[in-house]
């Protein structure tokens, strides 16, 4: 009965691994069709704004995150991290003119309790490493 768990538990990771495999194919499809929309209006309007550049910057981090999950098989939350600090300056750039001065001050607070987060996970992998790797 034991070697039928075990093939059983060989069979179910085998289709997770399928479907997460899947998934990220389907991720960097997205965001390389979400590069070219971006690049096709950027050249059309024959102007490349601040907003476009953060845009772009987060369709990288998205695939640099992506790329080091399929070599070491996990997903850095630190990268995620980075993703959010530039979607909220982005956000920020593209709405300031509506924006009150005191939701400006909550969304770089927002910010930086972020790079605060980051600074402790860089922190904590430092001083206290994975025992797993």
């Amino acid at each position: 009965m034991r070697h039928a768990e075990g093939k059983f538990d060989r069979s179910v990771m085998g289709v997770l691994r399928t479907i997460e495999w899947v998934g990220l194919a389907l991720i960097i499809t997205g965001t390389l069709v979400a590069i070219g929309h971006e690049t096709e209006q950027m050249v059309g309007q024959g102007d490349v704004a601040l907003k476009d550049i953060l845009l772009l910057f987060i369709y990288l981090e998205i695939i640099t995150m992506v790329g080091l999950y399929f070599t070491s098989g996990k997903l850095p939350l630190r990268y995620t991290l980075y993703i959010a600090m530039v979607a909220v300056a982005r956000y920020i750039i593209l709405g300031m003119k509506e924006m009150t001065g005191w939701t400006i001050v909550a969304l770089a607070g927002a910010i930086l309790v972020l790079a605060l987060t980051t600074l402790v996970i860089r922190y904590g992998d430092a001083k206290l490493p994975d025992d797993e790797a």
